[in-house]
């Protein structure tokens, strides 16, 4: 595991407990990071949830320091969670603890607010020393990731609220004059974002950009 500090942030963990909520869908993860972080003093765990939209629920009425939370879930998935969980609660540190090493994902998940990037296989000391680095203002990644971010797997692309809304129309299987009237835009327009969406996605079909899309947690 590597750390990077952001300089000029303010410390606010000092000896206050850390508040942690996990979001993790299968029950022995939840298990397993339920005892490691229950046997230690400095930090409280205050819920665990299987998914994204409980925890969120979670949130509107309580404050958590750190959230631990999966990429692949039921429902709504970790980098929309981290974009919602940032917007109500920008203090609020994110983890994200994922099987998934691909490094246009953790890149993803970085850009939409997370402090951080472990794998499943992550040691318990590893997690620990991770929550109370976030806490300090420290970016962390887990070491096998390093090497990962350095591939060049392709650059995440970057689209706009109008080109996510027709992708995520796309695929649920509608027609361009189906999004055109559901969006209240000309079919052309359509056309034009599909277009933009083939050359971002570096695609050539509507099929290929559905399993890219989807693979990128896109839709």
């Amino acid at each position: 595991m590597y750390r990077i500090h952001e300089f000029g942030k303010t410390n606010t963990y000092m000896n206050n407990m850390i508040s942690v909520i996990i979001i993790d869908d299968h029950p022995l993860v939840l298990n397993g990071f339920e005892f490691i972080l229950n046997n230690h003093a400095d930090i409280k765990l205050l819920n665990t949830f299987t998914n994204a939209e409980d925890a969120l629920k979670f949130l509107e009425t309580n404050e958590a320091d750190v959230v631990l939370a999966d990429i692949n879930m039921p429902g709504m998935n970790g980098i929309d969670a981290t974009v919602a969980v940032k917007k109500n609660q920008p203090k609020t540190q994110i983890i994200a603890i994922s099987n998934i090493s691909k490094g246009s994902i953790v890149q993803r998940m970085l850009d939409a607010g997370a402090s951080g990037y472990l794998l499943k296989n992550v040691s318990a000391s590893e997690l620990i020393n991770a929550i109370r680095s976030v806490m300090k203002g420290d970016k962390i990644l887990s070491a096998d990731i390093e090497p990962i971010m350095n591939q060049t797997d392709g650059a995440v692309p970057k689209i706009t609220q109008r080109e996510q809304e027709v992708l995520r129309l796309m695929s649920t299987g509608k027609t361009t004059p189906q999004i055109a009237e559901q969006m209240f835009i000309s079919p052309l327009t359509v056309e034009s974002h599909r277009r933009n969406l083939l050359q971002k996605f570096k695609v050539s079909n509507s099929a290929s950009l559905i399993h890219k899309a989807t693979e990128m947690k896109f839709i």
